[in-house]
């Protein structure tokens, strides 16, 4: 595994952990002056920036990106599909336009969360069905833009209104069904947030091996957490065995970034800089 503590090289800071303190041009500044050499922007940041600004700030700055924030959300209403369709497009567009290596997917969960305006519905099953063709088609696109795709199954607690894709099981036998021949334009994104509490995933990470290991996420799981979404915690502070699951991540011969994903009231409440100093510490001693 390898040794985190004397430089943050492999830091990289998704950048919804300060999305409260500055737009994304004040975001590549601090990470540019923090010596953070990477990044993964989401797309309501840049459509706020816009996608030449955004683009043009991360090339003057010299970051890199571990990923794109996000596609997916493919569950709607049948009338609705082609906008799905035509919005994941968009967005294998600007990855393909910022650099990035890959594109996050949360998948979606019932229509009526997802896509909101679509009818009601309780059947998760049928959610499940839809996201894979959605995805599928989604996947020929991006393979024309050589833009990987990395499903990120969510925590159960999402289940309804987020991702219907809960495990790194679910998200591994949606990849051997769509993409069998392993590619590498398909594979997973995992967030320890999301998966530390399962008792199979360290059996699914040797299974996903090196060519589905697409990004991998780090916070921290707070007890008692008070919100399921705005509560995570920075890397220590909770109960999750961070380094465990980065020496099996790494065993495959991952070697990306290690990207702090932090949705947090209290993180967004404090200046970007100490945030980022505490990112830092974090990243040499905890993860």
């Amino acid at each position: 595994m390898r040794d985190f503590s004397s430089d943050h090289r492999w830091l990289s800071l998704n950048t919804a952990t300060v999305r409260k303190q500055g737009d994304l041009v004040a975001i590549i500044d601090a990470c540019a002056k923090h010596g953070i050499r990477a990044i993964d922007p989401w797309r309501d940041q840049v459509a706020a920036v816009g996608l030449e600004r955004a683009a043009r700030a991360v090339r003057e700055a010299g970051l890199e990106l571990s990923g794109y924030c996000r596609g997916g959300m493919f569950t709607s209403a049948a009338s609705r599909r082609g906008e799905v369709r035509d919005d994941n497009r968009r967005c294998v567009d600007e990855a393909k336009a910022l650099g990035a290596p890959c594109i996050v997917l949360v998948v979606g969960g019932l229509p009526q969360y997802s896509r909101p305006g679509s009818e009601p519905s309780k059947d998760i099953a049928a959610a499940r069905g839809q996201v894979e063709e959605a995805l599928a088609e989604m996947l020929d696109y991006a393979r024309q833009a050589r833009l990987p795709l990395a499903i990120e199954p969510l925590h159960p607690a999402y289940a309804a209104d987020r991702a219907c894709v809960n495990t790194t099981k679910h998200a591994l036998d949606i990849c051997d069904r769509l993409d069998p021949d392993r590619s590498g334009m398909l594979g997973v994104a995992l967030d320890v947030y999301h998966i530390w509490w399962d008792p199979e995933l360290m059996e699914q990470i040797a299974r996903a091996g090196q060519d589905r290991l697409l990004a991998f996420h780090v916070c921290d799981w707070l007890v008692p957490t008070k919100d399921i979404l705005n509560d995570r915690g920075m890397m220590g502070d909770g109960v999750i065995d961070i380094k465990s699951v980065r020496q099996a991540v790494e065993a495959q011969g991952f070697a990306g970034y290690s990207e702090i994903e932090i949705f947090s009231n209290d993180w967004w409440g404090k200046p970007m800089d100490e945030v980022l100093d505490t990112c830092i510490a974090r990243h040499k001693t905890v993860v």
